[in-house]
């Protein structure tokens, strides 16, 4: 087959991958040569990254693996298809698909096909990925009249403090039986929580690979 395929003239073909139960487009990469019959080989998805110049398997650190159930090229030969059993999210957001925004930009909610009924939510995790990005970025330029980087000026002392204060403060809201305090106070304890990752030096992909090997 790989005799087949028209590779560019950077010896790359994109490869469009596919839910092979729901049919959904979960993302899109590029293959080489070697990635391709690795694919083959191994029965998990390989891939090209252009900016790193090296080959990478789609799971091999979050441990959400793509399994190969089918694969495919167009009638022009010059783009794959392959469909796959996905574990766990697709998009390195959280999401189940790397689509899924619309052309406004506006965060939609994922197909039907939901495995681990995780990533449902309009809003979705990728909340998560956004608010971790902007604390790391408060960390890196300290500007001033940011409350985070008054925390990272403060030191970790303060920021366990925080953390110590929000959790509290959720179990007075839980014992108040009131769901808007809980929400509240429980956005506030993530936050502080994501701060004490960002000073720790811990990535969501680290603490997401030890819940899902907990299941």
């Amino acid at each position: 087959m790989i005799n087949t395929i028209k590779f560019d003239e950077r010896g790359l073909v994109p490869a469009i991958i596919q839910d092979y139960q729901s049919g959904q487009v979960l993302m899109m990469a590029y293959m080489n040569a070697e990635s391709f019959n690795k694919t083959i080989s191994t029965g998990k998805t390989w891939f090209y990254s252009r900016s790193r110049q090296a080959l990478w398997m789609k799971g091999e650190s979050s441990g959400h693996i793509q399994s190969v159930k089918e694969l495919l090229y167009d009638c022009d030969e010059d783009t794959l298809l392959i469909k796959v059993e996905q574990t766990g999210a697709a998009c390195h957001t959280g999401h189940y698909s790397c689509f899924y925004r619309n052309v406004e930009g506006e965060e939609v909610a994922p197909s039907v096909f939901e495995p681990d009924r995780v990533y449902g939510s309009p809003v979705g995790p990728g909340i998560l990925y956004e608010l971790y990005d902007v604390i790391m970025d408060r960390k890196e330029k300290m500007p001033e009249g940011s409350y985070t980087t008054y925390l990272f000026d403060k030191g970790l002392d303060k920021i366990l403090k925080k953390v110590g204060e929000e959790n509290a403060e959720v179990i007075i809201a839980s014992k108040n039986r009131s769901k808007s305090e809980v929400v509240y106070e429980t956005s506030d304890l993530i936050y502080h929580l994501l701060v004490l990752l960002v000073e720790q030096g811990v990535s969501l992909e680290e603490i997401f690979t030890e819940l899902k090997s907990r299941r």
